[in-house]
């Protein structure tokens, strides 16, 4: 089965994120890039299904700037077969990038679209189930694992105290979560075998975006603690503050 796997560069989530000086973005001076960390588990979830088939074809899929092909080598090196980045400006305009992504995969013809459940920098769980709606396809989000089973996608999503099992028809859009398909290193071959294998850059398909940024702010910064007193003398002072200062009781 041939698997397409949209990932996202995003900057990395230890990075120290500081807003720039116009405002409306984050300085991007010294900042790391890696894949998004949900959509590594999409890509590992597709590699485990094709190494438990035995056959089929991973390919990456991108938008972004001509840098993002470092993200697309990344998952080359784990096990994709390929991938393809549209180059053009990502915007925090979820429905723009969901349009780019449906334009190129409107032509082909493979049964499932993997995505990661959100995105690390925008958090917005929304360009897969986008897409599906686009391409008219049914849609499971919040996917932990799945088995293919005929031409049906059986999927677990793991809920409080148990797990959901639900079956949808393929072609199908599952969007990944976090579960048991820990991201597997590249190992020295794969680096050296990700440099060979294709990786095409074409431009995106117009998409205009109608959401802008008008405004990024640092958080405030936290009051000093205060030390109420010591031992048992000092309980019933901490929850008159917490009444009456603090409101949280």
């Amino acid at each position: 089965m041939n698997v397409i796997v949209c990932v996202k560069r995003v900057p990395d989530t230890e990075a120290r994120i500081r807003v720039d000086g116009s405002g409306t973005g984050i300085d991007t001076a010294g900042i790391k890039y890696d894949m998004s960390p949900y959509d590594a588990f999409a890509v590992e979830a597709a590699l485990r299904q094709k190494e438990a088939a035995g056959e089929g074809e991973i390919t990456l899929l991108t938008f972004g700037e001509s840098a993002a092909q470092e993200t697309l080598r990344k998952g080359l090196a784990m096990g994709a077969d390929k991938a393809v980045l549209l180059t053009g400006e990502v915007t925090l305009d979820g429905l723009a990038t969901a349009k780019v992504l449906a334009a190129e995969l409107e032509s082909t013809d493979a049964p499932l679209f993997l995505f990661g459940v959100k995105a690390a920098d925008d958090d917005q769980s929304q360009v897969g189930p986008m897409v599906a709606a686009l391409t008219g396809r049914p849609c499971v989000t919040g996917v932990s694992t799945y088995e293919i089973q005929g031409d049906k996608a059986v999927c677990h999503r793991d809920v409080e105290g148990g797990s959901e099992v639900l079956e949808v028809d393929l072609p199908a859009v599952l969007c990944m979560t976090k579960g048991p398909n820990e991201p597997r290193l590249a190992a020295l071959k794969g680096i050296m075998a990700a440099k060979k294998k294709p990786l095409e850059e074409k431009p995106a398909a117009a998409a205009e975006a109608r959401m802008r940024v008008t405004g990024f702010s640092e958080p405030p910064a936290r009051a000093a603690g205060r030390i109420v007193g010591e031992g048992a003398g000092a309980v019933d002072e901490l929850v008159r503050l917490l009444r009456e200062e603090a409101n949280a009781l």
